[in-house]
């Protein structure tokens, strides 16, 4: 039966830059069909949480430009539940956001924090896990977050390093946060066996992160707090556009889990990957095919390994091209070796600084 304290926020107000040229600022990767499965990683978000979380208790936190994505692929969520945020200030305005708005609404509230735009494979086993985490910060003062077993040295991935005894069943205390580090780092990091790959999935009371906002992050809660008794009124627009202006942009990481003392780590495998790059996209879909193809005819002489992509059906050739990525929209071409794909996300800020809006 499902708890009516449960509740989810999906985070939706990022832009994809690793995902240029398909993602982009107007209309961003958690928006889009990547991995050509007939849905949006949005919807496959949204539908995977329907599963045990009340529909009503489903929140969308995004952009006030997305609003309208959001409500055209996801027409059954309730339009009070998609939040709108005036400004990109990064994950942890957002979090604080949906925190006192919860917690006005209702004070048992328990929430997960989720990514919009992740790949999730194994659903009967990610609900188990998500219940374990709502059930663990229901009972105690803790701030919850799920960690991956780390099956190569990634360097895209954040880490999280754990103690060894269980303080619940399947449960244990977080000693370090380490982001993207280099591949050497990495590679220690699998062979000494406490780290986890940092799976961006949180889980707390609404109550505990509001007081841990308190004690951390003391400017952006007294900017919500003080505007909290209009929030699920008339005025909640008003009030967010009074309190982003003067919020910083900081993570929910930096801001209040690296720095918090009662943060606990739930080890998890669920067939999860973050899609962070076409390279995780070229992983997922591979067929076993020599190039993997995605709504596009190829012609390919002397040629492996390759991602090639188009939005246009198009014939493309390629000759003599190992390990890369080509992927094609009506106007830009992004041909990238395939272990560059890191760099993806400097080519489109560079190509942003060059040309403005008109190819970001």
């Amino acid at each position: 039966m499902q708890n009516k304290h449960h509740y989810v926020a999906i985070m939706a107000g990022g832009i994809g830059s690793r995902f240029w040229p398909m993602s982009r600022t107007a209309y961003p990767k958690q928006f889009l069909d990547v991995l050509n499965t007939g849905k949006t990683l949005i919807q496959w978000t949204y539908e995977r949480y329907t599963q045990f979380i009340p529909a009503e208790n489903i929140y969308i936190v995004t952009s006030e430009e997305y609003v309208s994505i959001v409500e055209k692929q996801l027409p059954n969520l309730p339009k009070e539940n998609i939040l709108a945020e005036p400004s990109k200030k990064n994950t942890a305005p957002c979090i604080a956001y949906i925190s006192f708005k919860l917690a006005q609404k209702d004070p048992q509230a328990t929430f997960v924090v989720a990514p919009s735009d992740h790949l999730i494979l194994e659903q009967e086993n990610f609900q188990k896990i998500v219940e374990q985490s709502l059930d663990f910060v229901s009972n105690i003062k803790a701030l919850a977050t799920l960690g991956i077993m780390p099956t190569n040295p990634n360097t895209g991935y954040g880490y999280i390093q754990y103690e060894g005894l269980e303080v619940s069943k399947g449960v244990y205390k977080v000693k370090t946060f380490t982001e993207k580090p280099t591949i050497e780092i990495a590679a220690s990091f699998l062979a000494s066996g406490d780290f986890l790959w940092n799976a961006g999935i949180f889980a707390w009371k609404a109550s505990t992160i509001i007081a841990a906002f308190e004690k951390y992050q003391p400017e952006m809660f007294e900017l919500f707090d003080g505007e909290k008794a209009n929030f699920n009124t008339a005025s909640e627009k008003q009030s967010i556009q009074k309190i982003y202006p003067q919020c910083v942009n900081i993570s929910i990481d930096i801001a209040i889990m690296e720095k918090a003392d009662n943060v606990y780590l739930i080890p998890a495998s669920f067939g999860w990957s973050d899609l962070g790059t076409w390279k995780s996209v070229h992983e997922k879909i591979a067929t076993g095919e020599t190039n993997t193809v995605l709504n596009a005819t190829l012609h390919a002489s002397n040629s492996s390994n390759n991602l090639v992509i188009s939005d246009s059906k198009k014939l493309i050739v390629i000759n003599d091209l190992d390990g890369y990525f080509v992927i094609d929209t009506a106007d830009a071409l992004l041909i990238c070796k395939s272990d560059q794909e890191q760099e993806v996300k400097k080519i489109s800020t560079d190509i942003k600084k060059k040309y403005g809006g008109k190819y970001s």
